[in-house]
């Protein structure tokens, strides 16, 4: 009994027996301890850096399978549902163009060479000439010889697309909506400086394409092109980033058509014919630029007049029923450090005014004339800004509207000058 109350009493065994149970205490819950520490340490990495989340493979139920992880770069899922979502807003407002014209019906027809032959010749002959047939016209017929694509601006029926989808005059065009209804349409207006036409189908309550702002788009910023790609694939889907700002092209088409394009966007998602006049938008759904043109020879780089020369477009539609453009009247080249070398030009920037060799460097009667403008000038700047490669002047004077007053800095015969000019309406014939 002593010796039971001296072992009882006993710091030492107190101490071995309290260490003991601790130990019992963690070796049970060992696995459940090993799980919350895990969870612990991710919550704490997770709240420092956001940007990573942990995904839980659950692979069957075994404790190997539950506790495996993943690493998910978390923007990657934001991006793709950004994606997902733009195209969801701007697919009901995007519409597929078919071009038809009659087109001859061409047979092959038999018809005797020898015709010319004595007739007692051929009769002699008789059967024993063989029969011969060429390609003859038998009819017309409507066909479809194109297709490209637009976007709704209006809820009663406008449809802005590009110029060269809708340059023959004599072809029909159709309207084919993201529902699949189809609407024979009508060409309200053609831009007579930009690759922009607007037409008009009879409907109502439709889904206009919401329009964001061009004049803010960076370099590497994430778009989307859609439309009719090969005029076979509606509704295609291809994204990529701005690659570049304020490009100058040379575009080329079908009927002869060839113009220069200013300040347009230079994307890498994918443009294929067919998508000429669809919209390019940004992640929030929003349009910032028309599909107009491909590099040939290249892959993807592709070009698209930014929304907001589009604007006044539509807005003069809109209220005048027709496009109306600023004017000045004069026939140009831009000038850059190789041309004033081999001109031997007393500046290296700004906007030579000069023939083409066919027509007068000065439109007759034109606001250009009016203002004391003459072959040889050259303009620096209009209202401040100066003319280069870059700011070219088609690009500065498609800021203004008809009826406007701009005030121009010229260069002539090593002096400069300040003239007003007020701008007049784009004649039809230009």
């Amino acid at each position: 009994m002593k010796v039971f109350l001296k072992i009882k009493n006993s710091k030492f065994l107190q101490g071995f027996l309290l260490g003991f149970f601790v130990f019992l205490f963690f070796w049970i819950f060992k696995y459940q301890i090993n799980i919350v520490k895990a969870d612990f340490w991710n919550d704490l990495k997770n709240f420092f850096n956001p940007q990573t989340q942990i995904i839980k493979e659950q692979r069957g139920n075994t404790p190997q399978n539950q506790n495996k992880e993943t690493p998910l770069y978390k923007p990657v899922v934001d991006y793709e549902q950004a994606v997902i979502n733009a195209v969801k807003r701007i697919s009901p407002s995007v519409v597929s163009i078919t071009i038809s014209k009659n087109v001859p019906i061409i047979e092959q027809c038999p018809y005797n060479p020898f015709s010319d032959l004595p007739e007692d010749i051929q009769k002699f002959f008789g059967w024993r000439f063989p029969e011969f047939y060429m390609p003859c016209e038998k009819g017309k017929k409507l066909q479809q010889v194109g297709s490209g694509s637009g976007f709704i601006i209006s809820p009663d029926g406008l449809i802005l697309t590009n110029k060269h989808v809708v340059l023959d005059q004599n072809a029909s065009y159709t309207v084919l909506t993201n529902d699949g209804k189809k609407y024979p349409a009508k060409i309200l207006a053609r831009d007579p400086i930009e690759d922009l036409a607007i037409l008009k189908i009879e409907a109502n309550n439709l889904v206009p394409a919401p329009l964001g702002n061009s004049d803010e788009l960076q370099l590497g910023q994430s778009v989307i092109a859609i439309g009719n790609a090969l005029g076979e694939f509606r509704n295609t889907v291809s994204v990529g980033v701005v690659s570049g700002l304020a490009r100058t092209v040379r575009a080329s088409g079908g009927l002869g058509y060839e113009e220069t394009i200013h300040d347009v966007i230079q994307t890498d998602a994918a443009i294929n014919p067919g998508n000429s006049g669809g919209p390019l938008v940004n992640l929030a759904g929003e349009v910032i630029g028309i599909n107009t043109a491909m590099a040939s020879g290249a892959e993807n780089i592709g070009f698209a007049i930014p929304i907001n020369k589009a604007k006044r477009v539509i807005e003069s539609v809109k209220t005048k029923g027709k496009i109306e453009a600023p004017f000045l009247g004069i026939r140009y080249v831009i000038i850059d450090e190789d041309l004033a070398k081999e001109r031997k030009l007393p500046a290296t920037y700004g906007a030579l005014i000069d023939s083409d060799g066919k027509n007068p460097a000065v439109v007759s009667g034109s606001p250009a004339e009016r203002a004391g403008l003459k072959k040889g000038d050259i303009i620096l700047e209009i209202n401040g800004q100066k003319i280069t490669e870059k700011n070219t002047l088609a690009g500065i004077i498609s800021r203004f509207s008809p009826g406007d007053t701009i005030d121009l800095k010229i260069l002539r015969d090593g002096k400069e000058l300040n003239l007003k000019v007020t701008l007049g309406n784009y004649p039809d014939n230009f």
